[in-house]
């Protein structure tokens, strides 16, 4: 009989993501195909304590115990051995930071444990919206206009930034942490009232701030739409999906909180014309290229609307390369779509990290 694989489902961990990691993770482990793998769950705290077992399960329940006192340093220790020996694959189900970032990647490259997901490089790159902006540029992808500032610059004179940002942009502004998820700490701002506010907010969440120009302009709504990509030197692309928000943009609350008398719907596919269709998807691989990820990501769009005498235009928005796993998140639901079930697609991406991995070894790391 063939010998089943350990897999290591991580999740929580101290960014403000930790309730969406914890939702993903238990969708993943109540599907996860438990007689082709042995899954281990590991919880991280919201202040950084590492859990296993039984106090992995208490997170993803809700209840407080007490955590274990592991470290997440040198050898990952499991307190039943060293965790390089104890499971096959991670799956690090981590949104935003801490987690999606390559700090966790970093802590696999070293310990030389076969992960799903981009590399360092890639969710690094992946998640600071100023660098993936910078190499969407070099890329030549098509995007709205937008600067970064940093959080002293703001706090030290806020009268400059606003001088900057109304000199570069045109209101409605979004106005964004430049290293978070799941539209945490973002605002959409109307005209300079609400700017002071908006920037306070995403200050709060990092360092660097993220201030983009809204597309389509005043009273003009953008289509909001996303692609999920899969693999990892040859990637796909799904088809690709809409999501029509219950709010004024698709905010934390739309994404996740409950709302059954006025959901976000999406639509998949998207009503698009072939040729858009194309476009997009091809820009999805292109974004994903870009950042240098591995495994999956989810590409997010805005297309503006048509007016008259011109036709809409498609600007890339984003990408997130540890998109959520909960029942209702888009990037299983567009590989549904695309004839892909969700537990075959956790085995695709347990596949995925372990053709990764094979193809690293291949690399010297010294001349000897």
């Amino acid at each position: 009989m063939k010998k089943k694989q350990r897999i290591g489902i991580l999740f929580g961990g101290r960014s403000g993501e930790h309730e969406v990691s914890l939702r993903s993770a238990a969708s993943i482990l109540k599907a996860i195909d438990k007689k082709k793998y042995d899954v281990l769950p590991i919880g991280i705290t919201k202040q950084g304590q590492w859990l296993s077992a039984g106090g992995a399960q208490a997170l993803l329940a809700g209840e407080s115990k007490q955590p274990l006192q592991l470290s997440a340093g040198a050898d990952l220790v499991h307190q039943s051995g060293n965790l390089t020996q104890t499971v096959d694959v991670v799956f690090p189900v981590l949104h935003g930071t801490f987690g999606e970032d390559g700090t966790i990647q970093g802590l696999f490259e070293l310990a030389d444990i076969a992960y799903v997901g981009s590399g360092v490089l890639g969710s690094a790159a992946g998640m600071d919206k100023d660098v993936m902006k910078k190499l969407f540029a070099a890329a030549g992808l098509p995007q709205t206009p937008h600067l970064a500032l940093t959080r002293s610059e703001w706090k030290a004179d806020p009268k400059r930034c606003t001088r900057l940002i109304e000199k570069a942009l045109q209101y409605p502004v979004f106005v964004k942490p430049a290293n978070l998820g799941s539209s945490v700490g973002i605002s959409k701002v109307h005209d300079r009232s609400e700017l002071a506010a908006a920037m306070d907010l995403a200050a709060g969440f990092d360092r660097k701030l993220v201030i983009e120009q809204g597309v389509g302009g005043p009273g003009a709504k953008p289509r909001e739409l996303e692609v999920a990509v899969l693999g990892n030197d040859s990637p796909e692309a799904s088809v690709v999906g809409e999501i029509v928000p219950n709010k004024e943009f698709y905010d934390y609350e739309s994404k996740y909180a409950d709302s059954p008398d006025d959901p976000s719907v999406p639509i998949i596919p998207a009503k698009l014309t072939a040729a858009e269709v194309k476009e997009i998807r091809a820009m999805a691989v292109a974004a994903f290229r870009a950042c240098d990820c591995a495994g999956l990501a989810r590409v997010d769009f805005l297309m503006e609307p048509a007016r008259k005498g011109k036709k809409a235009r498609i600007y890339l928005n984003e990408i997130n390369t540890m998109p959520g796993f909960t029942s209702i998140s888009m990037y299983p639901k567009l590989w549904e779509a695309s004839g892909l079930p969700y537990k075959k697609l956790i085995d695709r991406l347990i596949a995925l990290a372990v053709e990764r991995q094979k193809e690293k070894q291949q690399t010297s790391f010294s001349r000897d």
